[in-house]
Order: C-alpha cells, then sequence, then structure tokens
C-alpha cells in the first residue's frame, strides 16, 4: 500500500559524487547520467520518496533535473539553514555522510516545499543572463588594463580583444531578444520592468533571471527573498547596526547600477534618496534603500500586469 507519508532522501552533491542518505542508509554514486538514473529507479521504488538537497552553484541542476523528470519530488534548500539546523542538533563536524544525513534531518524537521521545475525559457535566460553578467565583467576589466600598455603589437591585440568582447555581448543580446519573441508573457514582463526610469532591459533580465517569483510576494517577502531587508541586532542596552544579507546576491548587483540612476533621474525615487541624506544617512544607506523601494515597485508592476487579463475578462463578461 502507498503510504501518503513522506521519506525523506538527503542528497549532498558534490561536482564528481552524490552522498544518499534513505531510510538509515547511505550511498556514495557518481554524479553522473547512468548514476542520476540508477538513482531515480531506485527512489520511485520508496513510496512517498521526496529528495532534499542544497543549492550547489549548479552541480545540483542535473540532478534536480532527473528528478523532475522521474516525477520525484525534490527541495533545493538553503546551504546556511540546513547547516545552522544541524548546529543547532550539536553536529560542528562536516563530511559529505553527514551533509546528507543533516539533509534528512532536515526534511524531516522542517518538511519544505517542493522546487517546482523551471521552464526552458527560465533555465536558457538563467545561462544567458549569467554568460552576459560574465562577458560585461571582463569587458570592464579589459578596459581598465588599455592605458599600461605601449607597445604597438599588444594596443593592436587589446584591442582586438575588446572588439571580440563587444561582439561577443551583441550575440548574447540579440540571442536574449530572440528567447523574447518566443515567450510572449517574459516579454510583457520585461516590457513593465523596463518602463520604470532607471531600470533597463539588461536589469529586468537580471532580476527576472534571478527571481522569477517577482510579481507573485508581497513587499516584505520580495526584499527579503533579494536580501535587501535589514536585520536588527538588538540585545539588552546594546544597539547594533542595521545591514543587510544573504537572499541572491545576484538580483542585488543587478539592481545597484538601477538604483544609481534611478536615485538621479526618476523623479519619485530622486526625492526619496535626497531626503535620506538630508536627514543624516550615509549615501550607501540611502543608495540600498532605493534598491529595496525600486524592487518593491517592480515587484507591484508585476503584481498589476498579472492582473490585466483577469480585469479584461470581468469586464467582457
Amino acid at each position: 500500500m502507498k503510504s501518503n507519508t513522506a521519506v525523506y532522501v538527503g542528497v549532498d552533491v558534490a561536482k564528481a559524487t552524490l552522498q544518499v542518505h534513505v531510510q538509515g542508509r547511505q550511498t556514495e554514486l557518481k554524479n553522473a547520467p547512468a548514476a542520476r538514473a540508477q538513482l531515480c529507479q531506485k527512489l520511485q521504488a520508496v513510496a512517498g520518496a521526496h529528495v532534499v538537497c542544497e543549492a550547489n552553484g549548479g552541480y545540483e541542476r542535473n540532478l534536480v533535473g532527473a528528478l523532475h523528470k522521474a516525477k520525484i519530488p525534490v527541495s533545493v534548500v538553503n546551504p546556511a539553514q540546513v547547516r545552522a539546523a544541524a548546529q543547532a542538533q550539536g553536529q560542528r563536524a562536516k563530511t559529505d555522510r553527514i551533509d546528507a544525513l543533516m539533509l534528512t534531518n532536515y526534511g524531516q524537521r522542517y518538511q519544505p516545499q517542493p522546487t517546482p521545475p523551471a521552464s526552458r525559457v527560465q533555465r536558457q535566460l538563467v545561462d544567458l543572463t549569467q554568460w552576459l553578467k560574465q562577458l560585461i565583467a571582463a569587458q570592464a576589466t579589459a578596459k581598465t588594463q588599455a592605458e599600461h600598455h605601449h607597445d604597438s603589437f599588444v594596443r593592436k591585440q587589446h584591442q582586438a580583444l575588446l572588439d571580440c568582447y563587444q561582439a561577443q555581448i551583441q550575440a548574447v543580446e540579440d540571442k536574449l531578444q530572440a528567447l523574447l519573441k518566443q515567450d510572449q508573457e517574459l516579454q510583457q514582463r520585461v516590457e513593465a520592468l523596463d518602463a520604470i526610469e532607471g531600470v533597463g532591459s539588461r536589469t529586468a533580465l537580471l532580476v527576472l533571471a534571478h527571481m522569477p517569483e517577482l510579481g507573485q510576494l508581497n513587499r516584505q517577502q520580495a526584499a527579503a527573498l533579494a536580501g535587501l531587508a535589514p536585520w536588527t541586532r538588538e540585545s539588552g542596552t546594546m544597539k547594533g547596526v542595521r545591514c543587510i544579507g544573504g537572499g541572491r546576491p545576484e538580483v542585488r548587483l543587478a539592481l545597484y547600477m538601477s538604483a544609481l540612476s534611478a536615485a538621479r533621474y526618476n523623479p519619485v525615487l530622486r526625492a526619496f534618496y535626497q531626503r535620506l541624506i538630508a536627514k543624516g544617512k550615509l549615501p550607501k544607506v540611502a543608495l540600498t534603500a532605493v534598491m529595496r523601494k525600486l524592487l518593491i515597485y517592480m515587484n507591484h508592476k508585476l503584481k498589476a500586469l498579472a492582473a490585466q487579463p483577469i480585469l479584461t475578462a470581468q469586464v467582457q463578461s
């Protein structure tokens, strides 16, 4: 008989191996297609199997894809939260076997929601925007080195390198535009964000790539998910400095330059920024507040966009 109780399976993912803890037993497999298929086949025989693994810099993506294809629930959880839960149990040692066990315990204690499968367009959007970000960073580094070259041959080669970077960036942006034409909903979301003063299409794409939930959250959830919700550190008479962190740093990086532009050219956010500076806030603190307000407004715009078809249908009926 099938059981409705989930059987949590901790899988510690490394570049070369998968350490699996299921029903009190430990198994080590290669992080390779054949081994992942073998793992899925075994888990399909376990009633209520629910895999818990950590976000591990992308090494978990192939495993998660194989599990989704096999219709096995999988939760990709925050490594910091799993580590904190392990330390709360007095577990200070850290090995692959211990991590797999702690992932099983984390699933049993907190029962995380399954991670939904990403669409093909979403996966491609993430890959393209990450590559675009790397190209822009490499181009910026190369530009700062240009003034230090004096030999004519080196200057010529350096210019060819810069031209190559620019051609690569243009090719990726063309590919992104072609991707938008394939997905009307994504294109509408990008256009809605691009219409905000200070937010360009690059920022819109980067934010949507790393925070696809935007438009489905409330303002507190959106700020916390991006790591823009300030932490309060107080104890007794000690009043600590509030700071931000955690969340998704890629979103903060994407919003930083947009916040600089918005603090200058967006009438509402410019007045907000200047008001904070007048109160004695440090420029970096004020700019962080602009980033948070900008993200909340982006979330609001996407919520309004999602509600438009409903409103149209109500008017027609």
